[in-house]
């Protein structure tokens, strides 16, 4: 469903990532008006997300109504040190999803007009200016809120005088269709000051394919690209991938930072990456975009129809702090070797810190 003229709204949400697509879809459950833009003709092109969903996303968000021909179940990390030594990571019931991320998108935006929602592709945001208590938006009309999802380098945070995100990694992911790991069962990840300085490289199959990628630590302008084929070309015997040539690229900055400050002023808040809402070591942002998109939405909804709070105020309460987190992307960067990783992959402080990492616990099963 899309809206060529100039309308009214409770809420304009630029972007339809994940994010996004909660905000809408919580707005929506209390009936409010809701439009969201989206550049893309198509939300599944054009991807930045590995599209990895960790359990609570899984089984306590929308998403649990995931065609399951959407994803695939990996049951745990093993975790590689620099020299290739490698541990097995699991934790009890835990478990991620890998996706077939461009239908994952495409089914969203499907939920989306299936609740109402007006989206309309192939719209950028241009501009937007105080209206009274709301926002007037170029060529979409009136809003009550303007909800910025759109991305790390937001165009609604510009507008609105929001914080911008700061701190970012830069990460490049290969798509390998049809191919299959020797392990598909386990998430691959590869500490490396080499190939990551910052973060990892990863290796994982998901329902169409094999996904690899690297990620590394982003200051500047200057800063050099991955090195995503000498990476390939060092883990493919060990993660038994035989394909030579990937059949799509995703690639883009990652915030890194904790979130923005301010994230919300009158009339206008961030989400997602647009509000720095990913996990500074991880840089897992589904679960905690999702989770923040719905506060946001939901708390615009009751401060329309019930009175409530400000949703400015909920939605600034509502942003994970990550200060443990924060200060371990601070050690990170500063003190990052290989030796104490080669030396203690296998000791039990090193796979207790991974099981904080990965499962957000220390207890693991290694092997």
């Amino acid at each position: 469903m899309t809206r060529t003229g100039t309308s009214d709204w409770d809420m304009v949400v630029v972007g339809a990532s994940f994010a996004g697509a909660a905000c809408a879809l919580a707005a929506a459950q209390y009936g409010l008006r809701v439009c969201v833009l989206e550049r893309k003709r198509d939300p599944g092109i054009k991807l930045h997300t590995t599209g990895i969903v960790v359990k609570e996303a899984a089984e306590r968000t929308w998403l649990n109504r995931m065609p399951s021909v959407l994803y695939q179940r990996i049951a745990g990390v093993r975790l590689y040190a620099p020299n290739l030594r490698s541990v097995s990571l699991q934790a009890p019931d835990y478990y991620f999803l890998t996706t077939d991320t461009p239908n994952l998108m495409r089914w969203l935006a499907e939920e989306l007009q299936a609740q109402g929602v007006d989206l309309q592709l192939q719209r950028s945001f241009v501009g937007a200016e105080r209206d009274g208590e709301g926002w007037r938006i170029e060529g979409v009309g009136r809003a009550r809120y303007l909800i910025g999802a759109d991305g790390a380098k937001s165009r609604v945070a510009q507008c609105a005088g929001l914080g911008r995100v700061r701190d970012f990694l830069y990460g490049v992911e290969y798509e390998f269709a049809d191919a299959r790991l020797s392990e598909p069962e386990a998430l691959h990840c590869f500490i490396s000051k080499r190939f990551a300085p910052g973060y990892i490289g990863w290796a994982t199959q998901n329902p169409t394919g094999v996904q690899i990628g690297l990620a590394l630590r982003h200051r500047d302008a200057a800063t050099r690209s991955p090195d995503i084929d000498a990476f390939l070309a060092r883990i493919r015997p060990l993660v038994g991938l035989r394909q030579t040539k990937h059949t799509a690229v995703r690639a883009g900055l990652i915030p890194c930072g904790g979130a923005v400050t301010p994230l919300a002023a009158p009339g206008v808040i961030l989400t997602g990456d647009a509000a720095g809402i990913v996990s500074p070591v991880t840089a897992g942002g589904i679960h905690s975009a999702w989770r923040h998109g719905w506060a946001v939405g939901e708390a615009v909804a009751k401060r329309l129809r019930d009175g409530g709070p400000a949703a400015e105020r909920v939605a600034a309460a509502a942003a994970p702090r990550f200060r443990i987190k924060r200060a371990l992307r601070w050690a990170y960067d500063h003190a990052q070797m290989d030796w104490p990783v080669n030396l203690g992959l296998g000791s039990a402080p090193m796979r207790w810190a991974a099981g904080r990492v990965y499962f957000g616990t220390g207890r693991r099963e290694c092997g």
